[in-house]
């Protein structure tokens, strides 16, 4: 625990059963804010959940079975959670692809789930945190916002939009103690990206303990730690960010990718 001021906020973290979204409730919880696990299976969310509760006793974790990216279960989440003090915008889709096979339809796809999806439930909860005068936005993106490596252009875009809807509604808090930020992480071991190793490596001569070594290697070679992020330290960022201790980040675009984008800003 850091202390960072977080005790009996309530904070929801969507797409958060696993991966990133996983480690930061976790890392929330660790402070003492009360978390709302949101996924769209009910027994992933139940067993994060109750791990949770286990682990930190001392909160009151709530469930959300919720798929955000359809209107009619967005609507149920807000009258299931009226407030929030935190908000996370973790859910996100992504998958290598040629540019020339992703089609109108791929790109709607990923736009309508990591796009539109989080500006649906900022829309909603940012008035309600200025009401009341706090308030935590934070979206997660990535380094593909800012350097796309073109193995998936369609998931790009959309992190890129990520920033600038960020931008746009820090403006909407200017003297308050709201603020909307987002963060980049850089290339983590995700549960998915564990099934893109091996659906990249799974046939080829690289001994299984070595795939994400070469993986850094020729994948991203510009990453200065060489190695793929663990959840757990993005988890432990975002709880700073999400804190009363962070007031002064706002509409910033925060980097946590290990040295992989190689510009100055």
């Amino acid at each position: 625990m850091m202390e960072l001021g977080l005790q009996n906020k309530l904070a929801l973290i969507t797409g958060s059963t696993k991966g990133i979204g996983k480690a930061i409730a976790r890392e929330l919880a660790r402070e003492g804010s009360n978390v709302i696990i949101n996924g769209r299976h009910q027994d992933e969310v139940d067993q994060v959940v109750a791990e949770i509760k286990r682990d930190f006793p001392n909160t009151q974790p709530q469930a959300a079975v919720i798929d955000i990216t359809k209107e009619d279960q967005q609507k149920q989440l807000f009258t299931q959670f009226p407030q929030v003090d935190i908000l996370i915008n973790n859910m996100g889709i992504f998958q290598p692809m040629s540019y020339w096979d992703i089609s109108d339809d791929v790109c709607e796809k990923f736009f309508k789930t990591n796009v539109l999806a989080g500006n649906a439930l900022a829309k909603f909860y940012l008035p309600k945190m200025l009401a009341q005068d706090f308030g935590r936005i934070i979206f997660i993106a990535s380094e593909e916002a800012v350097m796309p490596s073109g193995e998936m252009p369609q998931y790009s875009m959309t992190k890129s939009m990520n920033l600038s809807l960020a931008k746009s509604l820090s403006k909407l808090t200017v003297g308050t103690h709201v603020t909307v930020n987002t963060i980049m992480p850089g290339s983590t071991l995700t549960e998915g990206v564990q099934k893109m190793l091996h659906d990249m490596y799974a046939d080829s001569d690289v001994p299984e303990a070595q795939w994400e070594s070469d993986f850094m290697k020729h994948h991203r070679p510009l990453s200065q730690i060489q190695r793929l992020i663990r959840p757990e330290e993005i988890g432990r960022f975002v709880a700073f960010v999400a804190s009363p201790y962070a007031s002064s980040f706002s509409g910033a675009a925060l980097r946590l990718d290990g040295g992989l984008v190689p510009t100055i800003f």
